[in-house]
């Protein structure tokens, strides 16, 4: 790969181009995708200026907020491949259970390094994906909510920029790493409605209201506050997305849509077989009920799709007369095609 084809600044996305990307792997979620793009778009751009100028400027880290299974670590993948930068994911969870909080964070910048290729000047211009940040929060047991503010107490340094040592012996700086948090935020949306932080607001007529309804719908610092986690952490997070719950028609979509979706792949795996896959619109539709139905998003698709496919992948290596599959319910057996 060319530096041309690395740097994100000399690639020259656009928000939009960005969001055109997402939306080939990624269903929905429109509100988000174009956050994040604005945000990533600004955030290289920054580093451009710089780099020309000599001069350092503020980051904008961020909080994808959503349901599980609602597309977040894809969303962050997706994007890391757009703009052809290092990408890394972490747990929080995994952070919370160790005793050794600071050496976890090491080894997830040297995952980074790694992913650079061992250039360490380019991980330090990657991106950070930590999932399950709401569990860092500060209530509950009191175990559990000392460990979890330990763990957002360690990540504000390297949030905010420092330099670390790692454990290969080369030190990083963590000033231009981008870092996005996401977590489900259970819970979240009661602390909301009891926060009408802007009811102050002089109103006069229709629009009015309704420009007051969509700030007091917003998640604010305060809110994440109220939620548990600490004013410290919340401030290295200004931007703040949110992700919507995943529909049936959504559920769809994502099994027969995007490029990489489940349908294409498990087409092109029979196609190499000489045979023709063919599944009718409904199965899709029942596979979406049941996942609604485990309510874990996105999920649990692929283990509702190739339980499905399964017998199918068994029959056709033995069958070599067979020249197209039909899948007519989830609840039927296959129809198999034969030579005539």
């Amino acid at each position: 790969m060319t530096d041309a084809e690395s740097s994100p600044q000399k690639v020259k996305l656009t928000p939009s181009s960005i969001v055109r990307h997402l939306d080939l792997h990624v269903v929905g979620q429109v509100a988000a995708k174009r956050t994040l793009a604005v945000v990533v778009y600004a955030h290289y751009k920054k580093l451009a200026i710089a780099d020309e100028d000599a001069m350092e400027l503020g980051k904008s880290n961020v909080l994808l907020v959503g349901p599980t299974g609602t597309g977040k670590t894809l969303l962050c993948e997706t994007l890391s491949r757009a703009i052809r930068v290092p990408f890394v994911t972490a747990d929080a969870t995994s952070l919370a259970q160790t005793k050794f909080v600071n050496e976890e964070i090491e080894a997830i910048l040297l995952r980074l390094v790694n992913k650079a290729d061992g250039d360490v000047n380019k991980a330090s211009r990657g991106i950070v994906f930590i999932d399950e940040i709401d569990k860092l929060k500060s209530s509950g047991g009191e175990a559990r909510a000392t460990s979890g503010e330990n763990v957002q107490h360690a990540l504000l340094k390297i949030m905010e920029g420092s330099l670390v040592k790692l454990s290969n012996g080369v030190t990083i700086d963590t000033a231009n790493i981008l870092f996005i948090c996401g977590g489900a935020f259970v819970g979240l949306e009661a602390v909301i409605a009891n926060s009408k932080a802007y009811g102050f607001i002089s109103l006069t007529d229709a629009s009015n209201q309704l420009i007051l309804d969509r700030l007091n719908s917003r998640i604010k610092p305060t809110d994440l506050i109220a939620y548990g986690l600490i004013p410290e952490f919340t401030g290295r997070l200004p931007v703040v997305a949110s992700l919507e719950p995943l529909t049936r028609d959504m559920l769809v979509k994502i099994m027969t849509i995007p490029k990489n979706c489940l349908y294409n792949q498990f087409r092109d795996i029979i196609m190499r077989e000489g045979v023709e896959l063919n599944i009718r619109p409904r199965v899709f539709t029942e596979i979406a009920s049941l996942a609604v139905e485990y309510k874990v998003g996105a999920r649990s698709l692929r283990g509702i799709f190739e339980e499905m496919i399964a017998p199918v992948m068994y029959v056709l290596p033995d069958r070599t007369d067979i020249t197209r599959v039909d899948i007519n319910s989830l609840f039927e057996e296959a129809v198999y095609q034969t030579i005539s």
